[in-house]
């Protein structure tokens, strides 16, 4: 496996992270660690979660995906051999939200109870909080750094703008941000390619995609609304049901006969 560094983060991933997103909704506790125990076999090492999967389904109280991942590292004694990823300050309850002094530490906590270790290797920022300068932001996650419950800090969700502030606010006490999570796949490109991409390579930052495979439509699997009953995501593959849409499940395909592969993994 060719691992590659995380940004300035001194952090080594392979090239493919695995998203927790549907540990403990989609996947119950055994397909989740039969998908994480096939992952880490195959040689890839990075994981990644955050505090509200998956907060947004009916009777699910945030923390699920964080609790199984948990569970499965105690049960395989792996800790030392994944890089844990996971993010806070979406909201997870009333009062429990932001990336303030006073809330980004406790939500840090609650996730380490949850995952069941000592330390996260890369804690993000889930989105921009503008209430708080981002320099109280920084000085948050540095503090975390300090204590040694992280081993770097991240920006997810931020917007051109927002991540050249979080880059050009610097000095003594702040964290300076390693690593970036931009939505980006072969059918959603204009968010990252171009200033934010400039930006990444500027800085030195590691990037770690989401919904890399448009949340399954880019698998083949969603081709008429006839296939939208096939998942609990399957409604929002609707956007995507378009000429262009079809025209790039049509390239996929072609892609992937030409070289005996699927298109997932064409697209990935």
């Amino acid at each position: 496996m060719q691992f590659r560094k995380l940004g300035a983060s001194g952090i080594e991933v392979a090239p493919l992270v695995l998203g927790g997103n549907v540990f403990g909704w989609t996947a119950d506790k055994q397909a989740s660690f039969a998908i994480l125990d096939a992952f880490m076999d195959a040689g890839f090492n990075a994981i990644d979660t955050a505090d509200v999967y998956s907060i947004f389904v009916p009777g699910h109280k945030g923390g699920e995906s964080e609790t199984v991942l948990g569970e499965w590292m105690k049960a395989r004694g792996n800790r030392d051999k994944v890089v844990l990823i996971t993010k806070g300050g979406l909201p997870m309850g009333e009062d429990l939200k932001g990336l303030s002094k006073g809330y980004l530490p406790r939500a840090c906590e609650a996730s380490l109870q949850r995952l069941q270790t000592d330390y996260i290797d890369v804690y993000m920022s889930h989105r921009a909080d503008d209430t708080v300068p981002i320099g109280e932001t920084l000085e948050a996650f540095q503090g975390l750094i300090d204590a040694g419950k992280i081993r770097s800090a991240g920006a997810s969700n931020y917007t051109n703008a927002q991540l050249a502030d979080a880059l050009a606010c610097t000095g003594p006490g702040k964290a300076a941000y390693t690593s970036f999570q931009p939505h980006y796949n072969l059918a959603k490109r204009d968010e990252y390619e171009g200033e934010a991409e400039d930006l990444c390579v500027k800085h030195n930052l590691g990037v770690i995609t989401y919904f890399s495979l448009g949340a399954g439509f880019l698998t083949g699997k969603y081709r008429s609304e006839a296939d939208f009953g096939k998942s609990p995501r399957g409604g929002g593959m609707k956007r995507f049901l378009n000429p262009r849409g079809l025209a790039i499940l049509a390239a996929l395909d072609a892609a992937a006969e030409r070289h005996d592969a699927t298109p997932a993994q064409v697209a990935l």
